[in-house]
């Protein structure tokens, strides 16, 4: 028995019980709603098996029956009070609990839907001859992560993921019935609403609202709006408790989604069939595969903690296999993920973990695999250890021998295809890179690790895969900031930003130079980022005389301090960035600030507005003044009534405006990325 006064440990819940039990509310509870959950969040919580109780007040008792840390029903919220059912005790409960995955599990499942007939199961000796002849040109030393893949031809990122792969057939277009069209309705106009209140008005009677049309629209079919819904809920409660994995950013991009889905499906633009979405994902035929261990890396959200480990095949096509489990205490998920690590590949009845996989190799029979790139485990998939191959051999070597602007469109291209859909690794880049060192992050910033890709590739921004402290990238890259200087071959997973910047996974020594890492055997001349920690003593000392550290490769002469005796230019700190690239931050920041505050957050004074209109178009962003003027126009469109209070309305046209916003902004982002890592911003 636990007894905890966390929030954070309170056990999942299902979307459609939050809706149900809030529903159930009269509206003088809803309204006091916030204030019970407040209340409560500070009691302690008491876990015994599948039970969790909390004593509200000396004679009621809140039980929450969630076997597998989940309420599944809003039976199993149970109050002792005399209002229950109806009480806000139930209510406040289950706001508190975080917001359960309805869709696929993160797991692999045990029996996959395919799209082709069962093959026959290979014998062990026809799995051991594919592993000796399959092997690479050269292998690594002996002993040797939410997941999206590079198309099979790397080096014509146009081309399809798999070009041996048969062609999918058409989708028929099935227009939308009537029931998908009114749940689509219900869910945009939950959605418009949730984006006029913000997130200090979208209480818990508004998320329970969009996680109820979230459900209907689930129950309809519409399973990619729904999930986009769920999404947007868990997201408006991690900013409203100030949860360390809010990020502004990632609400934006998911209320932008899911308002654009509802939009098109409302209006009856797009492809319907691509708009609805799956229920889950279909896994292919694929016969015999040759895989060879890449990198692995941790997975941790609100709700699950694991590993997923990256593999080329023989064709060049990246593939992932996941070990990531639900957690029911935030504070032990980063040591769960980290663990995972060492846990057993699901994969046939292969016998070595995670970390050994991303430097060895697997000879599957059976395999089935999914259009994103994961690999199934179903009970026909026979699997055996094989030899890896080292990143300067082939398969993998192909991996960075594309340029990395082509690799940087290909992953930017993936941007435009639905999450489900995308190849498995579309947002890897696999760079060649010299480390420069760190400079400050603008004006009193923090130091940030510079690298430059190649011999003469653009200076690169190195971040953390994941900010999260009890994960070793922030201590592994602190490290690798003291030795500038040190060439290196990297994966990273592109950031969309204006100035080239790349989060870090792993690292190993790049071909054809002095070996920079002195690891032991077992790593394969390879890390982990994220479930290894380097040493000193791992790092050879790089020589900076040696090293054509130009002040060009910084980007800006400001981050050099100026000659001996020379005078910083006016205005301008020596040794920090100066400003620069055209002013989309005037429409970005309103994007943001309208879901931080909401609609009635964007008023500001004439003499304010002219500035960023004549800011804009001083740039030459024209549009981007239209659209901020028409953003502020439909925000203060109000209608009132004759004693002057503002009459209620679906915030259709304010959302539209938004939506057009949020869009050119994504838009311009995108291409502001590809440009610098072009050299043309």
């Amino acid at each position: 028995m636990s007894v905890t006064g966390r929030t954070n440990d309170w056990p999942a819940v299902r979307p459609e019980v939050v809706a149900e039990v809030v529903a159930g509310l009269s509206t003088r509870l809803q309204k006091r709603l916030d204030g019970a959950a407040a209340k409560l969040a500070d009691r302690p919580v008491v876990r015994d098996g599948d039970e969790w109780r909390v004593e509200v007040d000396e004679e009621t008792v809140l039980v929450l029956h969630a076997p597998g840390a989940v309420v599944a029903d809003q039976a199993d919220v149970r109050c002792g009070c005399l209002l229950a059912p109806a009480c806000v005790h139930r209510a406040a409960a289950v706001t508190l609990c975080p917001i359960a995955e309805a869709a696929e599990p993160l797991t692999e499942p045990t029996e996959l839907t395919e799209t082709a007939g069962p093959t026959e199961t290979a014998e062990p000796t026809e799995l051991a001859e594919l592993a000796e002849t399959a092997g690479p040109t050269e292998t690594a030393e002996p002993g040797s992560a939410a997941t999206t893949t590079a198309p099979t031809d790397t080096a014509a990122p146009t081309a399809p993921a798999d070009p041996t792969a048969p062609a999918e057939p058409p989708v028929p277009q099935v227009p939308l019935t009537a029931a998908e069209l009114a749940a689509a309705r219900h869910l945009h106009r939950a959605a418009a609403a949730v984006l006029a209140a913000g997130v200090g008005g979208a209480g818990a009677v508004a998320q329970a609202e969009l996680l109820r049309a979230a459900h209907r629209a689930r129950l309809v079919g519409l399973h990619r709006p729904a999930a986009a819904g769920v999404a947007v809920a868990t997201r408006v409660r991690a900013a409203r408790s100030g949860a360390p994995d809010h990020r502004l950013a990632d609400l934006v991009a998911g209320l932008r989604e899911l308002l654009g889905l509802t939009t098109a499906l409302t209006a009856g633009t797009g492809p319907v069939a691509e708009l609805r979405g799956t229920a889950r994902q279909t896994y292919r035929e694929e016969g015999g595969l040759r895989l060879y261990g890449l990198f692995a890396e941790p997975v941790l959200t609100a709700t699950h903690a694991g590993a997923v480990s990256w593999a080329v095949d023989t064709t060049g096509r990246l593939s992932t296999i996941a070990e990531v489990m639900p957690h029911a205490d935030a504070g032990a998920a980063a040591p769960q993920a980290v663990g995972a690590g060492d846990r057993t590949v699901r994969l046939g009845d292969a016998a070595l973990s995670h970390r050994e996989f991303s430097r060895a190799g697997l000879a599957v029979q059976g395999a089935t695999r999914s259009a994103s790139g994961r690999l199934g485990a179903g009970a026909a998939v026979r699997a055996v250890r094989a030899a890896g191959a080292a990143w300067a051999a082939e398969p993998a070597a192909r991996l960075w021998s594309v340029p990395a602007a082509v690799q940087v469109e290909r992953a930017l291209a993936a941007l435009d295809q639905p999450y489900e859909s995308r190849p498995a690794g579309s947002d890897l880049l696999f760079l060649d890179v010299t480390l420069l060192g760190t400079a400050p992050d603008g004006p009193g910033g923090a130091p940030q690790l510079l690298a430059r890709c190649a011999e003469d590739g653009p200076v690169v921004v190195l971040r953390p895969a994941l900010e999260h402290p009890e994960l070793p990238f922030r201590a592994n890259l602190a490290l690798l900031a003291t030795a500038p200087g040190l060439r290196l071959r990297v994966v990273g997973r592109l950031e969309r930003a204006d100035r080239p910047e790349l989060r870090l996974l792993a690292i190993g020594a790049p071909p054809e130079a002095p070996d920079p890492l002195v690891l032991p055997a077992d790593r394969a001349g390879r890390v982990n980022l994220g479930l290894e920690r380097l040493q000193a003593a791992d790092l050879q000392a790089a020589d900076l005389r040696t090293t054509d550290l130009r002040t060009t490769d910084l980007g800006t002469p400001a981050l050099v301090a100026p000659a001996e005796g020379a005078e910083p230019p006016a205005g301008r700190q020596p040794g920090l960035p100066a400003p620069s690239g055209p002013p989309v931050h005037v429409l970005g920041r309103r994007v943001e600030q309208t879901v931080t505050t909401g609609r009635h957050g964007l008023a500001p004074s004439r003499a304010t507005a002219a500035a960023d209109r004549a800011l804009l178009r001083a740039a030459g962003l024209s549009t981007a003044a239209e659209l901020l003027d028409g953003l502020r126009a439909a925000a203060a469109n109000q209608r009132r009534d004759v004693f002057g209070r503002i009459v209620a309305d679906d915030h259709d046209a304010f959302a539209t405006a938004w939506l057009a916003a949020a869009w050119y902004t994504e838009d311009l982002a995108t291409a502001l990325c590809s440009a610098a890592w072009t050299g043309e911003g």
